[in-house]
């Protein structure tokens, strides 16, 4: 096995909705937030964790490839190729290859051989410069917003628990980059695509379900080639 080849995808992701990644923050301020976002702690600018990126992508890729109860919930590992066949043995493969599998001394050290190291890196990803000078300099507005929350008693129709969560809001960009380690002249591009799709159609961070993280990314380049219409021509409905 031969490293080939480093590319490099760079981008941007665009908040359509508000979004929040929690800092683990436990301390409480008087007058601030609940759930404060993580932020850069020498800008205090907040920032998406490459690691946030990277857990949702590839827990969202084993769920579309149909591992998840194999593997009883735990990340897709060396030791649960064996129970695959055909097809998705293939692609569960390519998913070691992309993400790493922690392999130990009990796994096949043939197959050990054939998936090889992680190829994907994943960056923390800054707000775009642009932005922050537009939010900052020309509307002088703030880079995060607080929204307010309560659970409605269904019966006495009033509201309880109030809460308020810091979230970027819907409009901001972040630049987005990871590195693609290439061995063998091997092509992984369209499994990390449909990762870029599955986050487009589910969201990043935390609430989810309540509206939050929703994205989209946009000005996708590999090795500085523009590769956006591969990424929209991608239709989950049509995937198999």
């Amino acid at each position: 096995m031969q490293l080939t080849h480093i590319q490099k995808l760079t981008g941007q992701i665009e908040l359509l909705s508000g979004l929040h990644i929690g800092s683990g923050n436990t301390e409480i301020h008087i007058g601030g937030t609940d759930n404060p976002v993580i932020k850069n702690p020498i800008t205090q600018e907040p920032y998406i964790p490459g690691s946030s990126i990277k857990g949702k992508m590839r827990s969202l890729l084993e769920w579309h490839l149909g591992v998840v109860g194999i593997t009883d919930g735990y990340p897709l590992s060396f030791k649960h190729i064996a129970e695959l066949d055909g097809k998705i043995q293939g692609q569960a493969k390519n998913l070691l290859k992309l993400f790493g599998g922690a392999p130990d001394s009990n796994n096949d050290q043939k197959l050990v051989g054939e998936i090889g190291p992680t190829r994907l890196a994943f960056w923390d990803c800054p707000l775009d410069p642009a932005w922050v000078r537009l939010m900052r300099d020309d509307k002088s507005l703030p880079l995060t917003e607080t929204k307010m929350e309560n659970m409605i008693d269904r019966i006495r129709g009033v509201a309880e628990h109030p809460r308020n969560t810091e979230r970027v809001p819907a409009s901001a960009k972040f630049d987005f980059q990871l590195s693609i380690r290439v061995h063998d002249d091997e092509n992984l591009l369209d499994t990390v695509l449909m990762g870029l799709k599955l986050l487009e159609y589910t969201g990043l961070g935390g609430s989810g379900s309540r509206g939050y993280g929703k994205i989209q990314f946009t000005r996708l380049e590999l090795d500085k080639q523009p590769i956006q219409h591969q990424l929209e021509q991608i239709n989950l409905q049509q995937v198999a």
